[in-house]
């Protein structure tokens, strides 16, 4: 049987590397040559994605606040 410990590492690891790879496959969008953007719609990507990461860094310590959706 897994322990709560095994099954945190499995998981964790498993959901960690998913969002590494979105965040890589998210900076090939920065290619100019394919994809028209302005640095507003660069600022507005980092500031959810920023914040996302401290609710998340938050959830940790005990706190927790609601979910949003991402929209340009």
């Amino acid at each position: 049987m897994e322990t709560k410990r095994e099954k945190f590492v499995r998981i964790v690891e498993a959901r960690t590397n998913k969002i590494i790879s979105m965040v890589r496959l998210l900076g090939n969008c920065a290619n100019k040559a394919n994809y028209d953007y302005t640095e507003a719609d660069v600022q507005k990507i980092f500031t959810a994605l920023e914040k996302e990461v401290k609710l998340a860094k938050m959830k940790f310590s005990g706190a927790d606040e609601g979910e949003e959706t991402f929209k340009l």
